[in-house]
């Protein structure tokens, strides 16, 4: 480990830790980070800051983002005049300069590997951590974190590549990682209420460039650079943003704070919303985006179609989706008809082939690697094989009329079973141990069967080779197919046909080669397989909260969509396509997105109302709605309603006491009682008296 007196200035290999440029601002900045929470008061104070984040604005307020200015229910400007999401209004920002200014930092304080439980030791928090948060953290510059998570990544790309520095680059990774978390802790504590959380999350899924400001001579001698140089800067094509980067490089120590859980909290519930950047839109609609905003139910139109894209909405509608989709596939195949295509089997069809189209679009929303981040993605990657390969064997098979080609058809449906019903139950209970650790060990169990088998297909060889010359009792040399059961009922255990049939390959190379596969299969790699597994589960376990809101993350991100095709329910979808994709070229973009919105309110009418009705109740705490919601519920004996249903539980009156707020004068009257008993504790502690 390098500290900042290292290496001395005058050094020109090695960059050093000098003190923060501006000592100014960081001794500022600490004085006030120290004195503004030195009462109970300031902190009571604080946190009723905090607490404006849960509450609805004002009827005065100036709203965020006004939704009911024109027909369509939004005002955002149109594509490319700087409004929408991106990184308008940040073009100044070095970020190629910031992302190479902190790779040499981290690589001048990292020579030597640590955990990172070392890295969160007070001495080296004291010696590394610490001057490097105090040099990075800008309050003017919010690309930062992006610029730290990207380091990471190149950080834990380079290890895999450069095998004899692997330890030493995955601690300057996860160096990378908590300076990034301990930055965004600094501009949350610095930026509370309301503005404070859309600052977070302007940092956290606001789109950037690696090569933005970057030098003439860069951007000519990179294809990469030269493209986005030709690229309009509103333009969000090849842009990322903080948040994915975190998640394509499995930073959840990052992902798990406080400051990031709360941006990811607000955009799950659509608190704050925004229109993401897509790898590929199948039906694009860009005609109008939503900036990075906070939402306001009550400015909003009744028929909202944005709201179809929170990730709360869009994964309570996947549920019922799927749902509908295991009804439909449990039925067909309980009415099974090899020999006729029934309605029923028909409806299914074209059911499942728009559920498969919504499966393909969101691949290509965020791309292949944060899909395979999901909880599901495996098992749904599944289903959409098995259904390709039933669709084109009964397609084929009624063209031809062949029924047995049907009746294959349906068998490979049926094989489907085994992964719908555990579906379900991922859905239902995505934040589960048993199903977080169960996703992690089914890789592992992969990798490992199949390094197993082909390392023991040479045994497969061997003996069927030796069958060849071997003088069987019944005249006939077994197959490669029965050698591979007798070795797969030897593998688990099951049975010892092979063992005693062994004799008829070879009378001393048979056996000794069956025994030898019995001992490395069946003990050495089971007991490896039990070791591998355990280890995965107690790593999970150890860490199940990070794990858990990693994932939750995953299902946040990806559940903000900006493909049109996503506003439209299956089977709909695929009339979608049909129908919008070829008059795309034929209107303007103006025209087009009336289309589309008007096709969306029409078909998601009941649903868009029942989420405006919620939202608007719901969606953020307000207290007067509260106390009028306290008024309606007393009945005429003066008693809530809700006190006979909490009567008959002993302790249903320690929750209800938390239901309702005190009123405000009550809550001003505490923090006066608070605020003298704080000077009373001051003046005791600073006149040398005793305070009991």
């Amino acid at each position: 480990m390098s500290t900042p007196n290292r290496h001395p200035p005058s050094s020109p290999s090695r960059p050093t830790l000098s003190p923060n440029p501006n000592p100014n601002r960081s001794h500022s900045n600490s004085i006030h980070r120290t004195t503004s929470r030195n009462t109970i008061a300031d902190a009571l104070r604080h946190a009723r800051s905090r607490e404006e984040q849960e509450t609805l604005l004002d009827e005065n307020d100036e709203p965020n983002d006004d939704e009911d200015d024109d027909d369509d229910g939004d005002e955002e400007e149109e594509l490319g005049t700087g409004q929408a999401n991106g990184n308008c209004g940040h073009e100044q920002l070095g970020i190629y300069r910031t992302i190479h200014r902190i790779r040499r930092l981290v690589i001048a304080s990292i020579d030597d590997p640590y955990t990172l439980e070392q890295l969160k030791s007070p001495h080296i928090n004291f010696v590394i951590v610490r001057p490097l948060v105090e040099r990075l953290y800008d309050p003017g510059d919010i690309s930062t974190i992006y610029c730290l998570l990207v380091n990471r990544y190149q950080f834990l790309r380079d290890q895999s590549y450069q095998a004899h520095h692997s330890t030493v680059k995955i601690t300057r990774a996860s160096l990378c990682e908590l300076i990034a978390a301990r930055i965004l802790r600094r501009f949350d504590e610095d930026n509370p209420g309301r503005p404070g959380l859309l600052l977070l999350a302007n940092i956290l899924v606001a789109g950037f460039e690696p090569f933005q400001n970057a030098p003439e001579e860069v951007l000519e001698g990179s294809h990469q650079a030269a493209r986005w140089a030709k690229q309009k800067r509103s333009s969000t094509e090849g842009k990322l943003t903080a948040l994915e980067v975190a998640i394509i490089s499995e930073s959840k120590l990052f992902l798990s704070s406080s400051a990031c859980q709360k941006v990811i909290e607000s955009v799950y519930l659509g608190r704050i919303v925004y229109t993401p950047m897509s790898f590929i839109d199948i039906i694009p609609d860009q005609y109008k985006r939503k900036p990075i905003s906070l939402y306001d139910p009550r400015k909003a139109p009744i028929l909202n179609q944005y709201r179809l894209i929170v990730p709360r909405t869009r994964n309570i509608i996947e549920v019922c989706q799927f749902m509908i989709l295991l009804a439909l596939y449990i039925s067909t195949l309980m009415n099974r008809n090899d020999e006729k295509f029934t309605t029923l089997e028909a409806v299914f069809c074209v059911y499942a082939a728009g559920w498969v189209l919504d499966e393909f679009a969101s691949i290509l929303e965020h791309g292949w690697h944060v899909h395979t981040q999901n909880l599901w993605s495996f098992l749904d990657v599944t289903f959409v094989g098995i259904y390709t390969v039933y669709f084109a064997l009964r397609m084929h098979g009624l063209a031809r009329g062949d029924l047995e080609e049907g009746r294959q058809a349906l068998d490979v449906l049926s094989i489907a079973a085994p992964i719908l019903l555990p579906r379900l139950a991922f859905n239902l209970m995505p934040e589960n141990m048993l199903f977080l650790s169960l996703r992690a060990m089914m890789g592992d169990f992969m990798v490992l069967t199949l390094l197993a088998v082909w390392c023991f297909a040479g045994f497969l060889l061997a003996m069927k080779w030796l069958s060849r010359w071997g003088a069987p009792q019944d005249g006939t040399a077994p197959d490669s197919i029965t050698i591979s059961k007798w070795m797969l009922w030897i593998w688990f255990g099951l049975d010892g046909t092979g063992i005693q049939r062994s004799v008829d390959f070879h009378l001393i190379w048979g056996p000794t080669m069956m025994i030898l596969f019995a001992f490395l299969g069946n003990t050495l790699f089971l007991t490896i397989l039990v070791s591998m597994l355990s280890n995965t589960f107690s790593k999970i376990v150890a860490d199940a909260t990070a794990e858990i809101q990693f994932r939750r993350a995953v299902l946040t991100f990806e559940g903000v969509k900006s493909d049109a095709i996503f506003a439209y329910r299956p089977p709909f979808n695929i009339l979608a396509l049909l129908l919008l994709l070829p008059l795309k070229p034929l209107l303007s973009p103006r025209y087009f997105h009336k289309l589309n919105v008007l096709c969306v309110r029409v078909l998601n009418c009941p649903i868009l109302l029942l989420i405006s009705l919620h939202e608007r109740r719901n969606l953020w705490h307000n207290p007067k709605t509260a106390r009028r919601g306290r008024k309606n519920s007393l009945t005429r004996h003066g008693k809530s309603e809700w006190w006979y249903w909490t009567r008959w539980n002993p302790h249903g009156d320690i929750q209800a006491v938390f239901d309702l707020e005190p009123p405000k004068g009550f809550i001003e009257e505490i923090e006066r009682a608070d605020e003298v008993n704080d000077d009373v504790l001051a003046n005791g502690i600073l006149g040398g008296g005793e305070t009991r």
